[in-house]
């Protein structure tokens, strides 16, 4: 623990929310963030497959080859000459040939910086015991597949900590949990312990908010015409203190924006149950978590609470799933998308006629897309007489050999079929991976730390069985609050900001009112079923996708998840927003009535709000 831990303010950068995320802001944070630490997010379900078939194809690889070329590898002299320290999970399922890499760079530069690796998470040898045990997915009850392409543990960041404690300048791991890349380097300086659950928890806030880069910095926010400079958008520093608390803000004198909106939105993303969000070394409550504009670009964030974590870890296990022919056909002219679905449908008969001939076995899945005629917002859709559009054509198959039978034959639409089809924009043939999310015991995995060449097993905390907190009284005042309904609605986007995101087959979404007393109309209006009911053309089946409700009322806020509405996940869904980025779009024009003395507490209408959706009369 470094001395003085009591009045130290800890500076986190968050570089990236991906392995792909930008080559800027790493430079931006080094010159004007006074920083302790630069964490980097590299992981997500849907990389863990990518990094497993690099792995396949070439043991030596399996990691996230842009920490060398493009974020950490061009910067190593200027962080080792400020001393700032690097926490990334971007040693995929590889973090040790991560790790050597790193250090010949290291040498190469004549530079001394030490490297550890965190792993231990690789579930692969245990495969043949959990699968003749069980590993259902904690979604979807499915069995634990075949084919498997990774498997791995979400391990915690008492590894991270001990490797910093070590000596490590920079700490590359495997699947940890992605919050731990903050929490980490908070356990070691700050010397928390296992058991201060609310100091965890805290830590863990401070990762959640981190990890996704820009996205809290202004980045996808509801109010986007509010955000300047995305340009110049300025990447996230949190200032942590040692009782838990942390201010967000940014490097001055970059673009966009930290406010209690940008906040609120990016603490609620990819969320389930607020009171109740389990990583491996605590079990959160943030659903009376405060937010605090105390300057400009500046937030405070207070009042995490935490709990003993649970004896599991969450698992992700990723598969083949065959292969997916997509191609996208620009189709121009009146009644595109009736052109689009007629000649989808001649395209998919023609190609079975093929593999017939040829044969193979029928495709496993079909699918059309409409992207510009508002498909995706199905019965809320406004421009269905779209007189351009592009139709995604989605082909599944257990082969290779099929998937390209459909790649090839679609082309023949340009001059057979629908008038005003025109040159396609892409087609790909790819292999299709599945996403299974289960959990194991915690005693079965063993974390381990590595540097200078010695290993240290360290297992985590057994963890206990608990049933899930009881809501907080603030949320008991939510629930019970009357709304009185008025003569008049209005959008949802007036009174609340919305972000969405997706986790495997189901995805969130959180609506956080802009002023407290638009909650009780919010929760009167947006009840589960009638959540359910706007994303009715989502579900499975032909029916309204179940919708679980969650309060947060530190945000005066409402979660949603809306459950199998993904189906395969982010890599293998179909539809067009299969990362469910837009999912909260859609919900932004939801009518919400309120009383009269309510409507007077409405700003005038705005850019988030056109002359046409003001107040409607019931």
């Amino acid at each position: 623990m470094a001395s003085g831990a009591g009045d130290r303010v800890v500076r986190i950068g968050g570089a990236t929310a991906s392995f792909s995320d930008t080559a800027l802001s790493v430079p931006q944070l080094l010159a004007g963030g006074r920083l302790d630490y630069l964490i980097f997010d590299y992981l997500a379900e849907g990389s863990m497959g990518l990094f497993g078939r690099m792995q396949a194809a070439n043991p030596a690889a399996g990691f996230g080859t842009d920490f060398l070329t493009v974020h950490v590898g061009p910067h190593l002299r200027d962080i080792a000459a400020r001393g700032v320290r690097v926490v990334a999970n971007a040693g995929g399922v590889n973090p040790a040939g991560l790790a050597a890499a790193l250090e010949a760079a290291i040498a190469e530069q004549g530079l001394t910086l030490r490297v550890a690796h965190v792993d231990g998470d690789d579930l692969q040898p245990l495969l043949p015991t959990l699968r003749s045990q069980g590993l259902p997915d904690m979604f979807t009850g499915a069995p634990l597949p075949d084919h498997v392409i990774s498997a791995n543990a979400y391990l915690g960041a008492f590894p991270i900590a001990a490797a910093l404690a070590a000596g490590a300048d920079i700490v590359v791991t495997g699947r940890v949990v992605d919050s731990a890349l903050a929490l980490g380097p908070l356990i070691h300086e700050f010397g928390w312990t296992a058991d201060q659950h609310d100091l965890l928890a805290a830590g863990t806030l401070a990762g959640h908010l981190l990890e996704c880069g820009a996205q809290v910095t202004g980045g996808t926010f509801t109010d986007w015409r509010d955000v300047p400079d995305w340009a110049e958008i300025g990447y996230p520093i949190g200032e942590c203190h040692a009782d838990g608390t942390l201010v967000i803000t940014k490097p001055e004198g970059t673009g966009g924006l930290v406010s209690v909106g940008t906040v609120a939105e990016q603490l609620l993303y990819e969320v389930g149950d607020p009171a109740d969000y389990v990583v491996a070394d605590v079990r959160c409550d943030f659903a009376g978590v405060r937010l605090e504009q105390v300057g400009p670009d500046r937030v405070r964030v207070s009042g995490a609470r935490g709990h003993p974590p649970t004896p599991r870890y969450k698992t992700c296990i990723t598969f083949d799933q065959g292969w997916r022919c997509t191609a996208y056909q620009p189709i121009i002219g009146e009644e595109a998308a009736a052109k689009a679905a007629r000649q989808a449908d001649a395209l998919f008969a023609r190609a079975r006629r093929l593999l017939s001939a040829a044969g193979l076995p029928d495709f496993t899945r079909t699918e059309t897309v409409m992207i510009g005629g508002e498909a995706s917002f199905g019965a809320h859709g406004r421009y269905t007489d779209t007189r351009e559009l592009i139709c995604k054509l989605v082909a599944d198959h257990p082969s290779r050999t099929g998937a390209e039978i459909f790649a090839r034959e679609q082309w023949a639409a340009i001059s057979g079929m629908a008038v005003g089809t025109s040159i396609n924009l892409a087609t790909t043939v790819l292999p299709l991976t599945g996403i299974h999310l289960g959990l194991v015991d915690k005693g079965r995995v063993t974390p381990r730390m590595t540097i200078g060449g010695h290993g240290v097993d360290l297992p985590a905390v057994a963890g206990q069985e608990d049933d899930p907190p009881a809501p907080q009284p603030g949320e008991a005042a939510v629930r019970a609050a009357p709304a009185t309904f008025g003569s008049a609605s209005v959008d949802l986007v007036r009174l609340a900001w919305v972000r969405s995101g997706d986790k495997g087959h189901l995805f969130n979404v959180a609506v956080i009112a802009r002023d407290p007393a638009w909650l009780p109309a919010l929760v009167a209006a947006l009840t589960p079923e009638a959540v359910a009911g706007w994303y009715a053309h989502l579900g499975p089946d032909g029916q309204p996708p179940r919708v679980e409700r969650h309060f947060a009322p530190g945000l005066n806020a409402l979660n949603f998840v809306v459950h199998d509405a993904l189906t395969g996940g982010i890599n293998a869904s179909t539809r067009l927003d299969a990362a469910a980025k837009g999912m909260g779009q859609m919900l932004l024009r939801f009518p919400v009535p309120l009383a009269p003395d309510l409507l007077d507490r409405l700003p005038p209408l705005s850019r988030r709000a056109p002359p046409s959706q003001a107040a409607k009369e019931d």
